[in-house]
């Protein structure tokens, strides 16, 4: 074996890094990364001028990160769903500070906010102060409880 096996780790690297860029890292960028670390064992085997050094360094490269650095980085990239304002009432309980009649509308205290509260159903009877209510749903700056 000689050089052609270093210029063939840097360029199946380089191809790989092509192909993810492509993909838009639909990969999460394991193929950009593992193509980079290939590259980098083929630019070693080029300056010691040993394939096996080549192919040594580009494999143990390209196992430390995904042993390793993979899981970190899945989880550096990952969006975490997190509801915010108003979605984050959804399914919650409040407590009645104003009644809440089937025309009216009233204020219910959800943790530490006072919020205009409806009721979800107009059928549904009238809730007193000090009642313990369930937000359905938010409109605006209403919320609707049942």
């Amino acid at each position: 074996m000689g050089n052609w096996v270093n210029w063939l780790l840097v360029i199946v690297g380089i191809v790989c890094v092509i192909v993810e860029l492509a993909l838009g890292a639909l990969t999460g960028f394991d193929l950009a990364l593992v193509g980079g670390s290939l590259t980098v064992g083929g630019i070693i085997g080029l300056f010691t001028d040993s394939a096996k050094i080549g192919l040594l360094s580009g494999g143990v490269l390209s196992f430390i990160y995904l042993a390793i650095f993979r899981r970190w980085l899945r989880a550096k990239l990952t969006v975490k769903d997190q509801p915010t304002n108003a979605d984050a009432l959804l399914g919650k309980t409040g407590v009645v500070t104003q009644k809440i009649g089937a025309a009216e509308a009233g204020l219910v205290k959800v943790g530490s906010e006072i919020w205009r509260a409806e009721l979800a159903q107009a059928s549904d009877g009238a809730r007193d102060v000090g009642a313990t209510v369930k937000v359905e749903a938010v409109e605006g700056v209403t919320i609707k409880v049942r």
